[in-house]
This record gives C-alpha cells, structure tokens and sequence, in this order.
C-alpha cells in the first residue's frame, strides 16, 4: 500500500462524506479509493471510518487521524514549495470556480497572459453560479462577489463590482422608459427580469440609492432564470428590465442591444473576493494565481468603476468623455461610495455551501 496515497484518499473521503464524490476528485476508482482505505484500517488496526448507504462519518480514532494526516500533508506541500525551484516555477493543478459571466467575460479572456507566465501550472476551471462546497468539492479557490458569510473562509477582496439598470430598445418601445424604481412594482406598467437562487429558489430583489434615499424593489416579473447569461440574454429578447453588473452589460450597450435606464440611481457596490478554505496551505501556485488575479482586477476598468459607456446611452449630467485606441467616444462616471451590500442571489455569497 502507498501510504501517502491512502492518506490522501483518507481525508477526502472525510471531507467529501462519501466514496463516490472522493473517487470523482482524486480520479480514482471508487473501488480503488474503498481498497486504500480499508488496507489504511488494517494497517493501523483500527476503524476510521462508519459506512452507511448514505453517508461515511469518522470514529473518534479516525478524526484523531485525519487532523494529524492532514498537518503532515500540508508540512510536506509547504516542503516542497518552499524549495527555490518550486517558487521560481510553480507547478501543478489548480481547481478554480468562478461564476459564468465573471469567467467568460473576465477571467477567460485573460488566461493566455497566466499560463505565458507559468505554464507548468493546470487549471482546472468550474464556471457556474451554483454555490460550491469549497472543501467537500477539493476546489482550491473561488472568485465570488458578495458578503463573507463564513467567517472561517479566508479571503482577499481583488475587486468591486457595480450594478446598473438596462432594458432593450424594443422593450422601451413597446413599454416607455421607467422614471423612478417604483415603476417597476406590479402595476406600474413596467416589468423586470427576475433572478432565482439555484440554491434556494429565492427571487432576488432590486436595490436603489439615490442620496438619502434608499429603495428595494421587489418588480413584476414574467420570467426568471438562475444563470447570470440567461438573466442578460433575456434582457436582450425584451423580457424586462434587469440590474447587474456593468461588465456584463458593457458589449450589449455598445451594441446597442441595451440601453441604460434609471441613469440617476444606483445601488451598492459589491466587494469581489478570491476564497480559499483555512486547511489549504497557500502553496506557490495558488498564490501566483491570487496575486495575478488581483493585478489583473486591478486594470480592468469595469471592476474598479461603474462603466466607460457610449455618451448616447448614459444620458448622465456631467459626464466626461474619452477615446479608445480606435477613436470610439465613451462616457465615464463613478458611482456612489461603497456601502454594505445587501444579501442577494445575484450577488452570490463567498461561502462554502
């Protein structure tokens, strides 16, 4: 039996709560992954572990093991990232889950500049806004926006995220431009996009500031989705209004596929973070990848300000004007100061759920 092997079996198993889900992340066999825990049980003479068609639960020896197997673990992983070599070139696997648009928009796009950097490193990428299981799934790291609402998580705010109100031209035509947020309320004539929780089936509220003023509004909806594609793309058929982030509307404003409504209200900016789990040493390739997150948040004008949209749709009182390399004029403008973000499925939490 390989020791090292079956340890490492051992605590996945322990943190996924079953074979299977184990087997999945260690690409092993499930029989495999049931043979090195049982030759670990004979060997050490004792039961780790209590199977039942369910669930699997450490005995009081086997958590007693897994505590101890998982600091040796992790003295060995800081051994060998510590040497010079490991440092100066960072190799391995990394399991990253980032949500749909915040992947395809953002992260993807800028992937050719990491991997030129450190090619020795794999990155194994989950795209979805479905909550993750940061531990139970082995995943390294995640970037989510949104409250810290698992204080043992530790995490790095990279970013802030600012939400905007569009609706497409053929929806204004057929509906009228909203003036104020309570047009949005059933009744009003207006109807908005709704956002659904994939894990609670909660529907997400919209949330306005405009000086003292603070608004939640929960709009008339005909259609909800639970992806953050699907939310845009339905803004786009006409469905309704939508409030989301300005680097998911960036491209259909210059298209002219959106417009921006309800220019005079805001609502709070959502803090960015990357998270990883306490137990997880920050080995050198996670934290290359942390730090090239953070420098590449920080460039990246939609995460550091509301948006650089075409003058015509903005419609913003003095708003400045710049020109991109090709000579295309867009607005700039910034938003409201920060204040503490309200909980919303939208605005996924950063926790390990």
């Amino acid at each position: 039996m390989d020791k090292f092997t079956a340890m490492q079996a051992f605590i996945r198993v322990v943190e996924a709560g079953n074979f299977s889900k184990a087997a999945d992340t260690l690409e092993m066999p499930k029989p495999t992954v049931t043979r090195l825990i049982q030759s670990l049980e004979s060997q050490l003479q004792t039961k780790l572990l209590n199977r039942t068609t369910r669930r699997v639960t450490v005995t009081q020896d086997g958590a007693a093991y897994y505590e101890r197997a998982l600091r040796v673990l992790n003295d060995i992983e800081e051994l060998e990232s510590g040497m010079s070599h490991a440092k100066a070139n960072p190799r391995g696997r990394l399991r990253i889950d980032v949500s749909a648009s915040l992947g395809c928009l953002v992260l993807i796009p800028a992937l050719p500049d990491f991997h030129a950097r450190y090619p020795d490193i794999q990155i194994d990428l989950g795209v979805t806004d479905r909550p993750v299981d940061l531990i139970g799934e082995n995943i390294d790291c995640v970037l989510r926006a949104g409250v810290i609402s698992d204080q043992s998580l530790v995490a790095r705010r990279v970013a802030e995220v600012y939400y905007i109100n569009a609706a497409s031209p053929d929806y204004l035509k057929r509906h009228g431009r909203p003036q104020h947020p309570n047009d949005l309320e059933r009744g009003n004539g207006h109807r908005v996009v709704g956002y659904f929780s994939a894990r609670t089936g909660r529907m997400t509220t919209m949330d306005y500031v405009k000086g003292d003023e603070r608004l939640e509004i929960d709009g008339h909806t005909l259609v909800a989705v639970n992806d953050s594609n699907a939310y845009v793309a339905a803004a786009v058929a006409g469905m309704g209004v939508l409030q989301a982030p300005s680097f998911m509307l960036q491209e259909h404003l210059n298209r002219g596929e959106l417009e921006i409504v309800l220019a005079d209200w805001c609502s709070d900016p959502i803090p960015l973070h990357v998270v990883y789990p306490p137990n997880r040493h920050l080995s050198a390739k996670l934290r290359v990848f942390v730090d090239w997150v953070a420098e590449l948040f920080a460039k990246h004008d939609l995460l550091q300000r509301c948006s650089s949209l075409p003058a015509e749709h903005a419609r913003i009182p003095g708003a400045g004007f710049t020109r991109d390399a090709a000579g295309a004029r867009s607005a700039t403008w910034s938003p409201a100061p920060a204040q503490s973000p309200p909980e919303s499925p939208l605005r996924p939490q950063a926790s390990a759920v």
